[in-house]
């Protein structure tokens, strides 16, 4: 599957749900989301599971505020490092 079509997907099923909620609230899911997530990898338990949470919560934002995911993605990383144009990376830093 690729991006467009999860966030499309996304769309269909909650969009009305988020428009409710709002930009605002949708963002204070993601942070919790991301709590959630750091909890998991500090366990090593259901990791899988938080961040495919972590990404609807973002895919719905994206919606929320027009923003093509996969679109804006490829613009900032477009299939080699934006900082070094090397594919795999070669900048010193981590």
């Amino acid at each position: 599957m690729e991006i467009s079509e999860f966030q499309r997907m996304i769309g269909e099923i909650y969009f009305h749900r988020d428009r409710e909620r709002g930009v605002e609230k949708t963002m204070l899911w993601i942070v919790e989301e991301v709590g959630e997530l750091a909890e998991a990898v500090r366990k090593g338990e259901n990791i899988g599971e938080e961040i495919a949470d972590v990404f609807a919560w973002l895919v719905s934002l994206a919606n929320l505020c027009g923003v093509d995911l996969e679109k804006e993605s490829l613009k900032k990383y477009p299939y080699f490092c934006s900082r070094c144009r090397k594919k795999p990376c070669e900048c010193d830093t981590i």
